[in-house]
């Protein structure tokens, strides 16, 4: 498992200054142009197409955007968009409300409650859910999964169309809000599973080819181009992805995360992307002494999906039955289409609860 650059992506604050690392191979310049200040400065373009620059006097609060010639740009690995897919990104205090009883919970023990924080309260925002949480033990809930907070276009959506994969949602409150929520989930005994989507983009907002080749041409997903993880650059890609991940799981303390329809993310390399995601979230969480899983929704029937990467699997650590879901959805509802066609009767009930996959 190759480590990263030292220095992450985004903006990372420090007492005096605040570190911009930005990959963007395309660009012969790239500048930080800190818009709260009204001053910009060039960065410094290394060899691997990552531009870097350290800023002086720039902290938490701070919005900015990366210039690439006539083009002003979101970071594409911001952790706070405070208006919206289009504007500014801002730096964030790296810091975490304090926890350090909670190291998690084992999976055998989650009970997991799905909520989409815009509809779960009427404020629709993580510190309304926050009040909430007595009741949702009171239900036997163990584990709060938390729909796609990654940042979207607008102020109130499902979540799978979000295009900051590292910035929780503006309208729900922001970064140091869902830390908030985080937080007092553990308080309250309650494990934090984070959904989120590695497989596509969203349309809206979506700047990230202005940066460099994170799509390829090779295949197409339902929702769009296909991101690039195994093509020309990919590494880079990966990074992006796998630093995603482990912000979400290292610095904001999610217990888990539930990674959306992976049979779309197409790659075909010797070593997989889901394999290296795996690996680094597991490594981050054994220096760490916490427990994370990563949880795959996916629809391929496949036990390398969950198998340990010793036995050639990718090393998630147990998968969303499908099958088990459109069994009872087909008996419920008498629904026959598209996917649900394969299934309807007790006996594909049965075995969806006896071995996990109908089709197997």
């Amino acid at each position: 498992m190759k480590p990263f650059d030292p220095v992450r992506l985004g903006a990372t604050p420090a007492p005096d200054r605040t570190e911009f690392l930005v990959w963007a191979p395309a660009a012969e310049r790239v500048e930080v142009n800190v818009v709260s200040q009204n001053r910009s400065q060039p960065m410094e373009k290394r060899d691997d197409g990552y531009h870097y620059a350290a800023v002086g006097s720039v902290r938490a609060g701070d919005r900015y955007l990366f210039r690439m010639g006539d083009k002003e740009r979101p970071d594409p690995a911001s952790r706070s968009q405070p208006t919206g897919v289009h504007g500014p990104s801002e730096v964030v205090d790296a810091g975490f409300p304090a926890d350090a009883a909670w190291t998690g919970l084992p999976l055998a023990d989650y009970v997991i409650y799905e909520l989409h924080v815009g509809t779960f309260t009427t404020e629709g925002t993580f510190d309304a859910v926050v009040p909430r949480l007595d009741y949702l033990k009171t239900l036997g809930v163990t584990a709060v999964e938390i729909m796609p907070v990654s940042q979207f276009p607008g102020g109130r959506n499902w979540g799978y169309d979000g295009v900051s994969p590292f910035a929780a949602q503006n309208t729900y409150g922001g970064p140091a809000a869902f830390k908030r929520l985080v937080a007092a989930c553990h308080k309250a005994g309650l494990a934090v599973v984070l959904d989120v989507v590695y497989n596509h983009m969203g349309p809206e907002g979506n700047y990230l080819n202005d940066f460099g080749p994170y799509f390829t041409d090779r295949y197409k997903t339902p929702w769009g181009a296909s991101l690039n993880f195994d093509d020309a650059h990919n590494e880079h890609v990966r990074r992006f992805f796998i630093e995603s991940a482990i912000y979400w799981t290292m610095e904001c303390r999610v217990d888990a995360l539930r990674c959306d329809a992976i049979h779309a993310i197409l790659d075909f390399s010797a070593q997989p992307f889901l394999e290296e995601l795996c690996s680094h979230v597991h490594e981050h969480a054994k220096r760490a002494g916490r427990q994370v899983f990563l949880i795959a929704e996916s629809d391929l029937n496949d036990n390398r999906v969950i198998r340990s990467r010793e036995l050639a699997g990718f090393g998630f650590d147990s998968q969303w039955s499908d099958d088990f879901h459109h069994a009872l959805h087909t008996m419920l509802s008498g629904e026959k289409q598209g996917y649900y066609e394969d299934f309807g009767s007790i006996d594909d009930l049965a075995k969806s609860l006896t071995s996990g996959f109908v089709y197997d």
